[in-house]
């Protein structure tokens, strides 16, 4: 990988503590997240990934701790507002709408940059034509990026399951995150799909110049396109490095080799 700026810390979790009734899904985790870097956060099942993620973008509010995002401090997010923000997600199953061609799941990505009342989008008059214009532009870049100029008015329903990830991809990119959340981004996928999403990945955070947290269980792939690695196991955290640092963490062999798993 060509070497690559890493800016400065973009977001950090502190001492996050989340329970549900008497189960801890995470206890007093704590990393941070540097601009323009790709940060994996890998662990065998149940580890607390997932809640993770749903901590940082206000699905779930954690009983104790905080998260900081360019430079506010927060003790929850509130989905709307890590939207608006520039915090975009990727959810673990498909959440798009299947009857909707592959360009208008994109677009829904647009609605948070829709200046126009909704009265004016529908008669499409005026400013509101106009500034659809420029998001259907933006969109069919998305498209072109992404190689699905193919598919551009398939119902998202009738792709098959590669290309639909792909789609849900282009639709948090519409929103022009700063901080892209993939949560696993390439579970399900064939040899030949993960490869092409690795490339989207990196590609997404080179030209886009996008920060990307990613839950990967795919160990090759984590370790080819991370810049750096935090390691959760039973909600705590046990790893956090570079990845040779992280392969190299006996708490973490222990977790991902030992009897327990």
């Amino acid at each position: 990988m060509a070497t690559k700026k890493i800016g400065e810390v973009i977001l950090e979790v502190k001492n996050i503590s989340l329970a549900f009734g008497g189960v801890k899904a995470l206890s007093d985790i704590s990393f941070d997240v540097r601009e323009h870097e790709v940060r994996a956060i890998i662990g065998p099942n149940g580890a607390g990934k997932s809640s993770m993620l749903n901590c940082i973008n206000g699905v779930y509010t954690p009983q104790q701790g905080s998260i900081s995002f360019k430079g506010q401090t927060f003790s929850h997010m509130d989905s709307h507002q890590v939207a608006t923000m520039g915090i975009a997600r990727t959810f673990q199953n498909l959440a798009l709408f299947k009857g909707m061609s592959v360009i208008d799941n994109i677009m829904s990505g647009r609605n948070l940059r829709i200046k126009s009342n909704i009265f004016l989008q529908a008669l499409r008059i005026g400013p509101a034509e106009r500034e659809e214009v420029r998001h259907r532009e933006y969109v069919e870049h998305i498209i072109d990026f992404l190689e699905i100029q193919a598919y551009r008015k398939t119902p998202v329903g009738q792709l098959p399951y590669g290309l639909q990830k792909r789609v849900d991809l282009g639709r948090a990119l519409a929103m022009e995150p700063q901080v892209l959340l993939l949560d696993e981004p390439m579970a399900g996928m064939n040899l030949e799909e993960k490869q092409d999403m690795c490339r989207f990945v990196l590609d997404i955070n080179d030209e886009y110049g996008t920060t990307v947290v990613l839950i990967e269980h795919d160990m090759g792939v984590v370790m080819d396109i991370s810049d750096r690695v935090v390691v959760l196991d039973y909600g705590k955290k046990i790893g956090d490095g570079t990845p040779d640092e992280v392969r190299n963490n006996p708490e973490v062999i222990s977790a991902y080799l030992g009897t327990s798993h």
